[in-house]
């Protein structure tokens, strides 16, 4: 028995250079625009003939491709000057993959908690659902998911989780839910904000905030930490959260009753942060307020 051994061709046309490789002729020529792989000499029908380096190269950046490196990072890994350049790349390299592997991880905590919730709230912040949680809440309404989302994308997570306090504490606190009611329905009906009911309901307003907080830290719900910080206004007295004037452009289909009573809360509870009445955790008594008072 003899054997020949094939005689090898010094060079070979794209197609089959990319068969060797792996890759497609596009891709290859792709390579030749952008730098990465040089143009290689053509034959007598003027075709790309591509010889053992070319595949060699070829075989180093599909390995460089398959391992995450950018064709940006390929070319300065192949054309880099020395260990350093290199190490820099991959170091690069290595961060970026961390960041990845971080958002992954993120995202699938994502799906745990709407598995677990069966419900939009998952989406939401870690922060909301531990309190419905803890409040033993059931379902929220679509309403109240919407606002939790808006409020998360203003205020943030903290003051999301604080609301959602509100709402899981109303959802099973008929007493407060029943007061709250009757404000939102009084508020309603209002004529304007001149209607001499305006300061009185205000007032009311801010008694139930008061029920709330308390209700809030009979169950386990500290004011402190939840909100960000309040900016108390030294002048007027107001209460001013972060993020409040991105608020303000918000669409929104709040009477001017309804806003003219949210200032006077504001003014009031400004008081009460900063403590002209006791401040919170202390001895507070409402401003006194007539039923024609206008605040």
């Amino acid at each position: 028995m003899t054997f020949d051994p094939p005689v090898p061709r010094r060079t070979v046309k794209i197609g089959e250079a990319a068969g060797l490789v792996g890759t497609t002729p596009r891709a290859i020529r792709h390579y030749h625009q952008i730098g990465l792989l040089p143009e290689p000499g053509r034959g007598t029908d003027d075709r790309r003939r591509y010889g053992y380096e070319d595949i060699v190269r070829l075989l180093w950046i599909r390995r460089m491709t398959e391992a995450g490196l950018s064709l940006d990072d390929i070319r300065t890994v192949l054309t880099a000057d020395g260990h350093r350049p290199r190490q820099a790349v991959l170091e690069a390299l290595d961060h970026g993959l961390a960041e990845k592997e971080a958002a992954v991880r993120a995202q699938r905590e994502v799906l745990r908690r709407l598995r677990s919730a069966d419900s939009d709230v998952g989406l939401l912040s870690p922060a909301v659902g531990e309190v419905l949680e803890r409040l033993g809440a059931g379902p929220l309404r679509p309403d109240q998911l919407d606002d939790l989302l808006v409020t998360e994308r203003i205020f943030g997570p903290e003051r999301a989780a604080l609301q959602a306090a509100d709402f899981g504490l109303l959802a099973t606190d008929e007493k407060l839910r029943a007061e709250q009611d009757r404000l939102d329905r009084a508020a309603e009906a209002l004529t304007g904000p001149e209607d001499p009911e305006v300061g009185e309901l205000a007032a009311r307003y801010f008694a139930h905030y008061q029920a709330m907080e308390e209700a809030r830290r009979a169950a386990g719900i500290e004011h402190d930490g939840y909100d960000p910080p309040v900016e108390v206004d030294p002048e007027t007295g107001r209460a001013r959260w972060p993020g409040l004037e991105e608020a303000r452009r918000l669409p929104s289909d709040v009477t001017p009753a309804q806003l003219r009573i949210a200032e006077l809360v504001g003014t009031m509870l400004g008081a009460w942060l900063a403590g002209e009445d006791g401040g919170p955790g202390g001895e507070h008594r409402l401003p006194e307020r007539s039923a024609g008072s206008s605040g």
